[in-house]
């Protein structure tokens, strides 16, 4: 499935290019906007490199990782980075996960990015189960994943280590048939 280029309402997820950079680098160089993440604010560098990754990823085949632009399709831009990680010890499950523009908090583009890459893991690549980690402390994240369906799982200890300190991590995770029940009962 190739190149990726997927809408759920008010975003579409697609691939990323060279030009995306600076969009990007909006982003993961905002301390805001990874406060909550698995690392501190990269650098205009380390941003070019990670879009980089993500378009070296997309013509693997089979392809195992899903780094993708998170854009409005209202013409408005690039908001984000959504990331579908297959887990090679979990045959059709992934990890998943996303981070927005500051300025688009509070506007439904979370839920909106969780349910498209939820709709990507569970309709084109018939995915079985898919995860996302968050901190303890993102109740925004909490609130995003639960409106998407996804069911708090439980917590991972000393999960991630970020500016020297130990953090815990809470998952969170949805099935395929969860997923299916979801959407029939939106359809009545």
């Amino acid at each position: 499935m190739q190149p990726i280029d997927f809408t759920a309402g008010p975003v579409t997820l697609r691939e990323f290019a060279a030009g995306d950079v600076a969009a990007v680098f909006a982003v993961y160089g905002d301390a805001a906007a990874t406060r909550h993440l698995s690392f501190e604010p990269r650098t205009e560098a380390e941003t070019r490199a990670i879009v980089a990754r993500a378009m070296g990823s997309a013509p693997a085949d089979p392809r195992t990782e899903y780094g993708l632009a998170v854009t409005r399709t209202d013409g408005g831009g690039l908001i984000g980075f959504g990331r579908l990680a297959l887990d090679p010890h979990q045959p059709r499950g992934a990890t998943m996960g996303f981070a927005l523009r500051p300025d688009t908090w509070g506007h439904g583009y979370g839920t909106a990015t969780v349910r498209a890459l939820l709709g990507l893991a569970f309709g084109p690549l018939s995915l079985h189960r898919v995860w996302g980690a968050r901190s303890p402390l993102n109740e925004a994240s909490a609130a995003t994943m639960a409106r998407a369906g996804m069911v708090e799982e439980g917590r991972i200890r000393e999960h991630i280590q970020k500016g020297g300190q130990w953090r815990d991590s809470v998952v969170h995770a949805i099935l395929d048939r969860e997923w299916a029940r979801q959407r029939d009962l939106t359809s009545l």
